[in-house]
């Protein structure tokens, strides 16, 4: 659990860093937005390597399930980001991809199902 939560705070600033000047630094340069986007994703590294040496080590997690997780994270995190922030629509194309990424994640963790 505490992985997931370090991940999710983690792909926050993430989010943010990557997609947030498209909303928020209009007519900002190019390196200014750079520098700011970088400061606002070392929080990020902050979080991620907590969450990724907790859930490999602690957790059990292999590295694999460890990047599913985090790229499930992160895309439900953009869609929500896009939709509210950037007032992006979600097209059906994109729920289809995104309902293919939640099967990588079923067939990822398909060896920790509890056995019967």
């Amino acid at each position: 659990m505490k992985t997931f939560v370090l991940l999710l705070c983690s792909n926050l600033f993430m989010t943010f860093a990557w997609y947030g000047h498209l909303k928020f630094f209009h007519g900002w340069s190019l390196p200014l937005t750079i520098l700011l986007s970088w400061g606002i994703a070392l929080f990020e590294y902050i979080l991620m390597v907590p969450a990724n040496r907790i859930g490999y080590g602690e957790e059990g997690y292999s590295a694999f399930q460890l990047k599913i997780l985090q790229e499930v994270i992160t895309i439900s995190i953009f869609i929500i980001f896009a939709s509210l922030v950037l007032k992006e629509k979600i097209k059906w194309n994109h729920a289809v991809s995104f309902l293919f990424i939640l099967g990588a994640v079923a067939f990822a963790f398909y060896d920790k199902a509890p056995s019967q």
